[in-house]
């Protein structure tokens, strides 16, 4: 078990968690405002956001395009957003804790491609990074407060940091 690597799926499911729940009181105009220099509504980009680890989780196991939510996905509400986003941390971060130098075949376009189960791993913290950003920087534009995802947060969250 690489302990650093379970760690960041840690941050991630706490920082996707406080994120989501700070966005509970969105309104459908909120939701579907349009910031910009922002990639897509607020709406699209929490779903794409949970999606996104629904397909990590997936292609871990050399699967996808099993139903994923995506960004045209119809918005399932904030309820499921929060439950997906929950299942999907927890999924990760069970993966980290397994993983460590297999590989899986992911079939595309009729081929076949090999990739490290790792890489699918750095990719799903970089794309919660990612997105959780833009979300955050809409709500600023919105004139909405946003919640600290600064590690040093996640630390006082997870009772770290105590005086020695």
């Amino acid at each position: 078990m690489a302990t650093g690597l379970v760690e960041m799926f840690l941050y991630n499911e706490w920082a996707n968690r406080t994120l989501l729940e700070a966005c509970r009181r969105l309104t459908s105009d909120q939701l579907a405002a349009r910031p910009p220099g922002i990639s897509g509504s607020i709406s699209e980009l929490m779903t794409h956001l949970v999606g996104g680890q629904q397909t990590f989780v997936l292609r871990t196991s050399g699967r996808q395009n099993e139903g994923e939510l995506g960004r045209e996905s119809p918005w399932p509400g904030i309820e499921t957003i929060i439950e997906i986003a929950a299942m999907t941390s927890a999924e990760l971060t069970a993966i980290a804790r397994q993983t460590g130098d297999e590989s899986v075949v992911l079939p595309y376009m009729g081929k076949r491609f090999q990739f490290p189960v790792r890489f699918f791993l750095t990719h799903a913290i970089e794309h919660g990074t990612e997105h959780r950003t833009e979300i955050k920087v809409a709500l600023n534009q919105l004139g909405m407060s946003t919640p600290d995802l600064d590690g040093w947060a996640y630390a006082t969250a997870m009772g770290y940091g105590a005086e020695a």
